[in-house]
């Protein structure tokens, strides 16, 4: 019988091969070892590609000592990362910005400190701080744009208008946002995006081709005018919500004027401009196409027994309870310098049951709601 064998290595050969074990294992336990790092910092809140760029950096440890930090994110997804920036970038606020990492990097460079720099990209669009960082360093940085409703865009008008007026910051901010530094319908913005929310007035301007979606024909019950009277559907729901519960009260509250168009309102103003003249149309009548009217938001409210509504009992009882129905004396008597009309106790704006009790508890207008809130 022929005996088997047994192949042996020669120590000479199981010596490359216990090297190559054992780099393989090395190499296992440093890839094992890497995933684990990046399911770490993944699981944390960071990407793929920060995390890659986390461990690349060796700042591993930096990144695990901190809370999820967006900023942080975006630094380590940037080819813009700057080493000596990193501390910044975890106390810079993070905005949704293209070029978010490339100019914090440079309005670093110019010295602004990180409360500043956090002010400046969270205050303006990706195009308006990058224009913004072409600029030489400048002042009151803070001052303007810790208002909450300040516009980066706006930074040199806001300049301007307190070195004129020598009002506050805030109060700087609310009226240039407001459009306080421009002439009555000069240079309006002209809207092209409709909501119910739309703001209208002497500084911002419907199209003429501009027509609601949703109008509907208020009851001839309520009607107090000649012909049909139309508002946008949810402003008609509201208002019958608001008659009834004013009828309950022993009023009778009428409409006497809802949609207008744009050619409507062009009438308007050229028959009053004929009969009372250039002066008493800038402070009664909207020009066309600045008129509340045409967004069919806005009703003229009656009484059905008096003919001067400042006088009837229905005034008294709207000026208490018409917010609790969502809608707003649009040009309050106390307000004509921020309006820019004169008393209209008649017109009223539905603006929705929220915004209409802020606005009645703190005695702001909707121009000021808007900027301070909506017009983002």
């Amino acid at each position: 019988m022929v005996q088997k064998r047994k192949l042996k290595l020669k120590s000479s050969a199981r010596k490359p091969l216990i090297i190559v074990s054992a780099v393989i294992l090395v190499i296992i336990i440093i890839v094992c070892f890497y995933f684990n790092r990046v399911g770490e910092l993944k699981s944390l809140g960071y990407s793929e590609t920060a995390a890659n760029s986390i461990i690349f950096k060796f700042k591993y440890s930096y990144i695990m000592g901190l809370p999820f930090n967006k900023t942080l994110n975006a630094a380590f997804e940037s080819d813009d990362y700057i080493e000596n920036n990193l501390d910044n970038y975890a106390k810079i606020d993070y905005e949704e910005q293209e070029h978010l990492i490339t100019n914090i990097n440079k309005l670093l460079d110019k010295g602004y400190s990180n409360n500043e720099v956090s002010l400046i990209i969270s205050r303006g669009d990706d195009e308006s701080v990058s224009e913004f960082v072409k600029r030489d360093k400048v002042k009151y940085i803070e001052e303007f744009l810790a208002v909450d409703y300040a516009k980066l865009e706006n930074y040199d008008r806001y300049l301007a208008y307190k070195e004129k007026e020598n009002d506050d910051a805030e109060t700087t901010v609310l009226y240039v946002n407001m459009d306080f530094d421009k002439e009555d319908y000069v240079d309006p913005l002209v809207i092209d995006e409709f909501d119910d929310y739309v703001l209208v007035n002497k500084h911002r301007q419907l199209s003429s081709e501009y027509v609601p979606d949703d109008l509907v024909t208020i009851d001839d019950e309520y009607v107090k005018a000649d012909g049909e009277i139309e508002i946008e559907r949810n402003v008609a729901k509201a208002f019958y919500d608001m008659a009834e519960a004013a009828a309950e009260d022993g009023m009778e509250l009428m409409v006497s004027s809802g949609y207008r168009s744009y050619e409507d309102q062009e009438e308007i103003t050229n028959t009053y401009l004929e009969l009372y003249g250039q002066n008493y149309v800038d402070n009664y009548v909207a020009k066309p196409g600045f008129s509340e009217h045409q967004t069919a938001m806005s009703l003229d409210i009656a009484s059905k027994t008096v003919d001067t509504f400042v006088n009837s009992d229905e005034y008294v009882w709207m000026m208490d309870n018409a917010y609790k129905y969502g809608f707003i004396l649009r040009y309050p008597k106390s307000k004509e310098d921020i309006t820019g009309y004169k008393c209209e106790a008649w017109h009223y704006r539905y603006v929705g049951k929220e915004i209409a009790e802020y606005i009645h508890e703190n005695n702001i207008t909707y121009d000021e709601y808007y900027v301070m809130f909506l017009d983002n």
